[in-house]
This record gives C-alpha cells, structure tokens and sequence, in this order.
C-alpha cells in the first residue's frame, strides 16, 4: 500500500468535502457548524465560526444575498434554511467579546488599497494580518462604501460602526477624501502610487475609477484575471463592482473579492504561484453526498416580525437543517460506527500504522475488527471498501512479522483440525467408483448442524444422478481474513488437488463462504450452492411439511451480497415451505455481516456484539438464514432464528428457532462424530473411537468462561494431561487446587483444577501470549 495507492482511497472518501451552503458561500462560512450551534442555543459560538469567515459580522447578518441557499438540499424538498436570519440572530445574541486581532510582525513591502468599501475593506484586514503595510485611499469621508447608502432600518450606523470598529486595533492608514488620479491638483496621481507601492489593489467600485495616466494610452480600460484578480498592468490587482461593472451588487461577492486579491497579493510579493491550488476558491459545487431520502417535508418557518426571527422562531428553523454529511458506510456498518470517525482517517490511521518500524502497532486491532464484507463499497457513492485496504494490511502485518499471533490463533487452529484426519474426508458416494457432483457443506454447518449434513447428502445422492460424492473440511476462509496468504493458498491448493484426484467433479457448498471462496480463489472448479440446486431439483419429501405457516425475515449472508440467483433460490424454497417472507431493510445486495466474517468475533467481541445487536433488532420477526455461523450468532444473542435447512427437513415437527448453539468444543466434536457416523452408516467402515486421556467435570460457570476466553475442552484435558504425567504444576495450600500450564503453539494455557475419585474438576481456565522458559 504506496503513498499513490493511499491517496487514492483516501480521495474516495467525500466526507471531509464541505456542504452545499458552504461550498456554495463564496466565503465559505462553516453554515452547518454555525446552525447546529443555534440548534443548541449557543448564539455565541455561532458567532464566532461566522466571524472566521466574515470580518463584517453584523452588516453582512443583514445584507448577504444568499447565494448558499441555491446549494441547500431542502431547496428540493420545501425551503432552503434561512441561513442570513440564523446568523443574524447569533451576532445579535453574541454574548462573548471578541477576540483581539494580533497583529503578526510588520514585513517591509507596502500595498495600496484604493476605495474603502466591502471588497478594499477586506483585502486591507486580510494584508494586514499577513503583515504587510497597508494604506487605504478613500475618495469619502468615511469607510464603507455602499454600506453607508442602505435604509438604517436594515443597517443602522451604530451596527456599521461597530463592525468597522476593528480598523482601529490595525496598523492601517487610512487617507480620505482622497481621489486617485483625478485632474486637481490636491489629489495624489495613479503614476505615484505605482511607484511607491510594491502592489496595489482597486476596490473603487463603478465610480471614482482611477485615472491610469503612467500608460500610454490614458484612461486604458484594463482587463482582471477572474482568478487572481491580477490586472494586465503589472502588480495592479482589482476586485469587487469594480470588477463586475454593472452587475446587482453583492456585498458576500466583495468580501470574497477582498479575500481572494489579498492571497493573490501574498502570493505575487513572495514570488509564488498565484493559480497553483486554487479551483475551490469563491462558490462551487461540493463532492459531498447527502442522502435526502426520509427527509420530513417541513416548510420554512415564517417570521413574525421583518426584522428577522426571535430566538423561539430561529431554533425552530435551525431544527430544520439535516446538517448535511455522507457517512453513509457509517450509518450501516458497526464496525466504522464503533471507532468513531470515518473511512477518510481510517486509510490514514491504518497507513501510518504499516509505516512504524518500531514500535507499538497501534491500530493493528482496528484493521483486525472489520469483517471484510463489502457493504460500505456498496452504499459508498465512491466505492470506497475498507475491507479491501484492511485485509491488504492484514496480509502486510503477517509479511512483516507484526500481527499478534494471539488474534487469529484460534481461527486458524479450528481450520487446521478441520483440515485434519478428525474431520477431513473424500468418498465417493456408496456404491460407485466415481461422481460427476461432490457435497463441500463445510466445517461450519457440520459443526453447527451435523445431522442436517447427513439428511442433505442423502437427499442430493437420490436426486442427482451420475453419483454425488462426499468431501469434509474447510474451504480455508479462516487463513484468508487472517491475511495468511500462504495458509489460504496451501489450504485451496489442497482443495483443487483432491477434487482433481476425484475426477474434477461439480461442487455443491451448503455454506456461502465456501462457495466464495471457491468461486473467486478456484475459478476453474464449477461451484453451486445447495439452496439453488434444491430449488431446481425439488425439496426432500413433500413440498410442504408439517407445521403452521410463519412469516420470516431473511438474512441474505455477506458472501453472497450480489449473487443474485442464490437470493432467489432462498426465497422460493421459504415460499415452498408454505411461509411468507419478510425483507430485512439490508439485504441482497446490501444485507450485514452476522460478524462472523473476516473473523471479526475472534478479534473484536466488543464490535462484533454491537453488529449483532443491531441486526437482530431489525425487526421482530424470526429471521431465517443459509449460513450457520450467521443463525448461531443471532441465536447466541436471543433472536429467535432459523437455519434454512430447519424449514427444510422440518427439525421432526420440533421449534428449532430457540434452539441452543453448540459451544467451541461442542464444535469439534460435532464435526468429529459426523465423520464417524458417516463412514459407519453410508459406507460400513469400522471407526475406532478414542478414549480421552482424562476424565473432566465441568461446571456450566468455568465451561461459560471456557467459551468467552476461546479454550476449548480438548486445550484444558491437554494442560491437565501434561501436567499429572510430568508433576509440573502448583498446589495451592489454601484451597487444595493445582495449577498448571501448556504451551502447544503460540498460545499458553493455563488451568486451576481439583483432583478427585470421579476425574478432574476444572474451576478456572485462561490464556495469554506469555511464553515461559526455564
């Protein structure tokens, strides 16, 4: 992940992009800060985000023409927010001084600002905070410009004065009833100030034009940049009516006008560019998205008085703003929602976090928690996949030697036993020597639900016809989240290997992460999913069994986000049972992630309980699933939840939707006895059952505890194994219970047991990376 690759996903991101009506304010006035300000009442913070951008507070709260309100999304719904009425009611419910301007030290180049109105006004404050002399001609007696022409009932001259009142914190000279060029002979002539100045800014308005008598050709009609505001007379900058001739004016326009010349200034003085950066200067159209579908129809609230809303009156119209942002990757996932902030600074964090050569990697649990399902690609008006560029830093960290062995230990264990001589099997189906199909129902499901993995081969074997054959094991999912590229590549060599020596036979997953596993990382190898092959070949026995018809909500599994026939498929065989089916507000294209995958649940409990809960609370139907880990998870949490294969064989006429997930050790053990029974029944091979080493007694309390710390039975009969035949373990003297530890792998077991006439009682088990030597 270069430097080119991170801006790039950076770029996606739009939710650092400003609003309408700040991108459309040619000043670009923080509007959503300011009116969430007032939603709250804090009128004087409203004030102060308005004075970052509008040096004239009060007159401009009066006067602005509004151009944000042509960009305010509610302009398509009712009204846009009356947002020159909020600012009004912060200036005059600003209860905080105003802080003094500092003035920065004085550099020796000297600018000339001719005409005092809005736009000279300006350019001089912002040149002067730069530090540069500053020397304002003014053709009046006093400062202002067309703001003093104005009805005092819309600006009195108190309210002008006190927003001119800054000019006397500032160094500024201010020369009135000084024309510029001009035929008397009192008056001070273009030529000189050309001179003597090092630039010059015009913000005369349509009047008072200078006479530009050092040219050759006088009264020269000059021509202005539209960007810099640079004339074609060297140095000479000019802004403002001056600029825009006849056109309405607007007072927003010239302070903008003012703001631009004196970057452009700044720039020229110190011999930098003055177009480099500049295209999102003055009003343009934002990149942010807004979704405005729910927004509530809500008309503008109407003021009681011309003068401007009262405080009651301008909440009410504050209330309205939706306050404009994207987040919608945020809304849905709550894995973005958990850490608080949004995929633009996640990329940041995460490619700061590759960077570290030593030292803590900080954020490696962060990149761990998402599970890697595409959603926030989904709704992102960018396509912007976190999960593409965590699992990328994944695989770098495991590169690097710098993901915790600890985060996936167990993950990646339960795969391996999986892939192992206690579960892993390859036959052909009974009585035939070769097949055109093999079942892959996958750990999960065997795990979860052994004696629905029998029924189903059964099903398919008197179904299909050219033979169906029998492959247990793991799809290798665990070591792909993990970012073990090499494991994952192992695993699915492995794969392909057996299913060539089977005769490279169709495959049918009964789990939606076997079937993407398969379909992106074996291309070759033809995959289907059981649910659309039943619906195809008919469901076992009747098409509707026993039981009363129920309405279910579906859970469209993450890994088959746009797998569209295996929806369908869902649905019909649901519909064929006889029920009806509910739509979750995520689904097909945009269903959840169960935070089973990219092993979220292992590496983040904290997140993966939120992403639960949330889904479960959809809605208060049973949910119906075609993944097992999906229908444990929901199950674990209280949902009353369905696996398919429930609704299929009908579970002998029981109500499986409360049914109790088996626990970790449970797991294995499922997968285990499958085997057995397997070869036993369908093909009549002799299987010798294993005798454990020890006998346990554990109590639902420590076996609970087992469950939530990832240690299985089989890791606590090892420890407890190892430790009475070697005598390395403590006694404690108070309570009689012995202690001891294993290190298998990466991982170090600890068990706090008790010895008696009918085997071992275990009262404590834990876990830690700790390795012990001596």
């Amino acid at each position: 992940m270069d430097q080119d690759q991170l801006h790039e996903q950076e770029n996606k991101c739009i939710q650092d992009c400003p609003p309408g009506c700040t991108s459309g304010c040619p000043v670009h006035v923080d509007a959503r800060s300011m009116i969430a300000s007032v939603q709250k009442s804090d009128f004087s913070n409203g004030f102060s985000l308005l004075r970052k951008s509008i040096p004239f507070p009060g007159i401009i709260s009066r006067i602005c023409s509004q151009p944000c309100r042509n960009y305010c999304i509610r302009k398509d719904i009712d009204d846009s927010i009356s947002i020159r009425a909020l600012e009004k009611i912060c200036v005059d419910n600003n209860t905080k001084p105003v802080l003094k301007i500092i003035n920065p030290p004085v550099k020796n180049q000297k600018v000339a600002v001719i005409g005092a109105g809005l736009s000279g006004l300006t350019a001089a404050l912002e040149l002067v905070q730069k530090g540069f002399n500053v020397v304002i001609y003014e053709a009046a007696d006093c400062i202002g410009g067309r703001v003093r022409d104005i009805s005092e009932t819309i600006l009195a001259v108190e309210l002008i004065d006190k927003d001119f009142s800054v000019f006397d914190e500032l160094p500024v000279i201010i020369n009135f009833n000084t024309c510029i060029g001009s035929s008397t002979d009192s008056d001070i002539s273009f030529k000189n100030i050309y001179k003597e100045y090092d630039a010059i800014y015009i913000g005369t308005g349509n009047k008072n034009v200078p006479d530009f008598q050092y040219m050759s050709e006088p009264q020269k009609k000059i021509t202005i940049n539209p960007q810099t505001l640079l004339t074609d007379i060297p140095k000479v900058f000019a802004g403002g009516s001056f600029r825009t001739g006849t056109e309405p004016w607007s007072a927003i326009n010239s302070i903008s006008d003012g703001k631009i010349a004196a970057t452009s200034i700044d720039r020229f003085l110190q011999n930098a560019s003055l177009t480099a950066n500049r295209g999102k200067e003055g009003s343009f159209e934002t990149s942010l998205y807004t979704n405005s579908e729910g927004i509530v129809v809500h008309p503008a609230t109407p003021m009681s008085d011309s003068a401007g809303y009262t405080i009651s009156e301008a909440l009410a119209e504050a209330e309205r703003c939706i306050l404009c942002e994207c987040l919608e990757c945020v809304k849905v996932c709550g894995y973005l929602a958990h850490y608080k902030s949004y995929p633009k600074k996640y990329v940041r964090e995460i490619y700061n976090n590759l960077s570290i050569v030593m030292g803590l990697h900080r954020s490696n649990k962060m990149i761990n928690s998402c599970s890697l399902c595409g959603l926030c690609a989904e709704v992102c008006p960018n396509n912007l996949n976190m999960g593409e560029i965590c699992i990328e830093a994944r695989r770098m960290l495991v590169a690097k030697g710098k993901m915790p062995p600890s985060t996936h230990d167990f993950a990646i264990r339960d795969m391996k036993f999986s892939n192992s001589d206690e579960f892993k099997l390859i036959r052909n189906q009974p009585g035939t020597s070769a097949g055109k199909t093999v079942f892959f129902p996958g750990c999960q499901l065997s795990a979860s639900y052994p004696e629905y993995v029998t029924k189903l081969y059964r099903h398919l074997c008197d179904r299909i016809d050219g033979g169906v054959g029998l492959m247990l094991g793991c799809c290798g999912a665990p070591a792909g989240w993990a970012g073990q590229e090499k494991l994952f590549s192992e695993t699915l060599s492995s794969f392909e290997q057996d299913w060539e020596k089977s005769g490279k036979p169709a495959v049918i997953t009964a789990c939606p992460s076997c079937f993407y596993m398969f379909k992106h990382g074996l291309p070759d190898i033809p995959v289907e999913t059981a649910w659309t092959v039943l619906d195809r070949i008919g469901l076992p026995g009747n098409e509707r069994l026993s039981g009363s018809p129920m309405k279910l909500a579906v859970h469209d599994s993450c890994t088959t986000r746009f797998e569209k026939e295996i929806h369908k498929s869902v649905r019909n065989i649901i519909l064929k049972k006889g029920h009806q089916v509910e739509e979750l507000p995520g689904n097909r294209e945009r269903t959840v992630c169960c935070a089973y995958g990219g092993l979220m649940i292992y590496a983040n409990r904290e997140v993966a309980d939120k992403v639960i809960n949330k889904r479960v609370l959809e809605s208060s139907t049973d949910y119906v699933s075609y993944c097992s880990m999906c229908r444990d998870n929901f199950a674990n949490h209280g949902k009353r939840s369905y696996h398919i294969l429930d609704l299929i064989f009908d579970n002998d006429g029981k109500d499986s939707a409360e049914r109790e997930s088996p626990g970790y050790s449970r797991r294995r053990e499922n997968r285990s006895e499958l085997k057995k029974i397997l070869l036993t029944e369908l093909w009549g091979e002799q299987v010798d059952d294993k005798i454990p080493e020890v006998k346990l007694i554990i109590p639902e309390k420590t076996y609970q505890i087992m469950e939530d710390r990832l240690i299985l039975v089989s890791d606590v009969s090892a420890v407890i194994s190892n430790a009475e035949k070697t005598g390395n373990k403590l006694k404690n003297k108070d309570n009689g219970h012995f202690i001891a530890y294993l290190q298998p792998l990466k991982v170090t077991y600890w068990v706090e047991y008790s010895s008696g006439d009918n085997g071992f009682t275990v009262h404590n088990a834990y876990s830690h990376r700790l390795e012990i030597k001596g």
